[in-house]
């Protein structure tokens, strides 16, 4: 059994996946590329990349 952190994890990400289809329409066909955005979107979560880590987007107002 996978430790429960890890668990979390993968559950978060098949949460999200289910998301991305729900959004696309639910056509079937997509699962392991839905899978793979809401992985890659984990990864940038938890690496503290993402829209609040770049300093230099909209509403910055050095970015004007």
């Amino acid at each position: 059994m996978a430790p429960s952190n890890e668990r979390s994890r993968e559950d978060r990400i098949r949460e999200r996946a289910h998301e991305i289809w729900e959004r696309e329409g639910r056509k079937d066909g997509d699962h392991e590329r839905h899978w793979d955005e809401a992985e890659k979107e984990m990864r940038k979560k938890e690496s503290g990349i993402g829209p609040s880590a770049n300093p230099s987007g909209p509403g910055d107002p050095t970015g004007e």
